[in-house]
């Protein structure tokens, strides 16, 4: 079996970021990872190559340092690593993702001479949350999609999956090849070894470059502009109720829903 995963290089989400002078995210000296729907995504596939057997490939868009990203994947399943980097591919939407995404996939499988039967997503990333780009992706390429995952077995020469709701759980069943996007599963990202990131090292990553793919410039450029960012405003402090008695705690806190019309 041949898997995809897509990978971004995300600012850390551990670490509160606000808006820096010019109404930008403050993300100078804030460490990059790999986002973290991705590595859910890269864990839930190495599951799935692991009890069925396969290769792994993951890809990622960005700059030199992203390779960073492409680097860790590499020591904890993943066996090839793709970059594509170009400075024409900077600020773009799900859109001009998803469709930079989808030449990258019709490239790798020409050089690796081998179709992809599934291609992981994680559902979001954590520095823009859309939510889009595995489903655009699907569409691209022509085939099916099913979104926010956490988990996936073969069935019947397709797959099976696990499909988180706001309701609950559904099962659903499809074709390969399929795109998936991956939700939280059940179970945490594995850990790379030391022996395993000495191995990532060895392994090289080959940049492709907007021309490798023959993009059309106005597809990578954003159909949708941010015109301004601004930071959530700050939580108020809370209202201590420390009365002698229960009752007068209570009637006090009745007092203050009341002053602040909750009711």
């Amino acid at each position: 079996m041949e898997i995809l995963v897509c990978v971004k290089q995300v600012p850390d989400d551990s670490v509160k970021i606000g808006l820096n002078a010019s109404g930008a995210p403050a993300i100078d000296g804030v460490t990059m990872v790999a986002n973290a729907f991705d590595t859910y995504a890269l864990e839930m596939a190495t599951r799935l190559k692991e009890a069925n057997e396969g290769t792994i490939t993951v890809v990622a868009i960005g700059p030199e340092k992203a390779k960073d990203a492409l680097k860790s994947c590499l020591a904890v399943g993943a066996s090839k690593a793709y970059l594509v980097s170009d400075e024409g591919l900077e600020n773009m939407d799900s859109l001009a993702t998803s469709y930079v995404l989808s030449k990258a996939v019709s490239k790798i499988e020409e050089l690796n001479g081998a179709k992809f039967d599934l291609v992981f997503c994680g559902k979001e990333t954590t520095d823009c949350t859309t939510g889009m780009v595995g489903p655009e992706l699907a569409e691209r390429l022509g085939v099916g999609c099913v979104t926010g995952i956490v988990d996936i077995s073969l069935k019947d020469g397709g797959i099976s999956v696990k499909q988180e709701t706001e309701e609950g759980y559904n099962t659903v069943e499809t074709a390969i090849p399929a795109v998936v996007t991956v939700n939280k599963p059940e179970y945490d990202p594995r850990y790379p070894t030391m022996k395993s990131k000495m191995a990532a090292r060895k392994i090289p990553i080959d940049v492709i470059t907007g021309a490798d793919l023959g993009l059309e410039a106005d597809k990578t450029a954003p159909a949708v502009k941010v015109t301004a960012l601004s930071e959530p405003p700050k939580k108020q402090a809370g209202v201590k109720i420390n009365e002698k008695t229960f009752e007068d705690t209570m009637a006090k806190a009745m007092e203050v829903l009341k002053e602040a019309k909750v009711f």
